[in-house]
C-alpha cells in the first residue's frame, strides 16, 4: 500500500493541536455533520455515532487516506451536557457540575480508504472528572476569563479549567481534550504507520 494521506475530519483547533503531537503532516476537512443527539440516545452511543459519521463524511471524499473522526459527549446524571453557547449557560452548567462527577465519552473512528474496501476502526474512552465544590464567584471568574462557550461541560482542561477539578480518572488524558491519542496511535500503528 502507498503512504496514506492523513485527514482529520474536524475543524477543531483543539483536536488539531493534539494530533500534531504525533503527526506533523495532516489535512483538516470539515465533515459537515449535524451534531445533535437523537431522541433517547445514550451519551456514549451519541459520541460513537458522531465520530463515525464525521469520519465517513470525509472518507467519502478521500482516496488512499486515513481519515480520523472524533466526538465527545459530556454526561451528568445520564443526560448529555452540550456546548453552552453563552456565558449564562456556562455558569449554569458549572453550577450543576460543582461537587459532582461528570463523565466524558470520547469516541474515535479511523477509516482507511486504501484498497478496494474501506476499513473502519473505532475506540471509545471514558474519563471521569470530579469537580470541586464551586462558589458562584469562582464560576463567574472562570467563565469570564476562559470563555468556554464552545466546550462540552463548559470548561477547558488544557487551560484554567484544570483548577475546577478535584480529580480526573482516565486511561488517556488526551481524551478529555477531545482526541484519545493512545487509542489513535494504536489504530495508526495497525494501519502501518511508524509511531513514534
Amino acid at each position: 500500500m502507498s503512504a496514506p494521506e492523513i485527514v482529520l475530519a474536524s475543524t477543531s483547533r483543539y483536536r488539531a493541536g493534539l494530533l500534531r503531537r504525533v503527526l506533523p503532516d495532516f489535512e483538516q476537512r470539515a465533515p459537515g455533520v449535524e451534531e445533535a443527539a437523537q431522541p433517547g440516545e445514550a451519551p456514549q452511543a451519541c459520541a460513537a455515532r458522531l465520530a463515525a459519521a464525521k469520519a465517513r463524511a470525509v472518507a467519502a471524499r478521500c482516496a488512499d487516506a486515513l481519515v480520523i473522526g472524533s466526538d465527545q459527549v459530556a454526561e451528568l446524571d445520564g443526560a448529555a451536557l452540550g456546548k453552552p453557547g453563552s456565558e449564562a449557560n456556562a455558569r449554569a452548567q458549572l453550577a450543576a457540575c460543582a461537587g459532582r462527577e461528570v463523565r466524558f465519552h470520547t469516541a474515535l473512528c479511523v477509516i482507511d480508504t486504501r484498497g478496494a474496501q474501506a476499513r473502519e476502526h473505532a475506540a471509545l474512552d471514558l474519563t471521569r472528572v470530579r469537580f470541586r465544590a464551586l462558589g458562584a464567584d469562582e464560576i463567574a471568574r472562570y467563565v469570564a476569563r476562559e470563555q468556554p462557550l464552545d466546550a462540552a461541560g463548559s470548561f477547558k482542561c488544557e487551560g484554567l479549567g484544570i483548577a475546577l477539578f478535584e480529580r480526573i480518572d482516565s486511561e488517556d488524558p488526551t481524551a478529555l481534550i477531545g482526541l484519545p491519542l493512545i487509542a489513535l496511535c494504536r489504530i495508526l500503528r495497525k494501519a502501518g504507520l511508524a509511531l513514534p
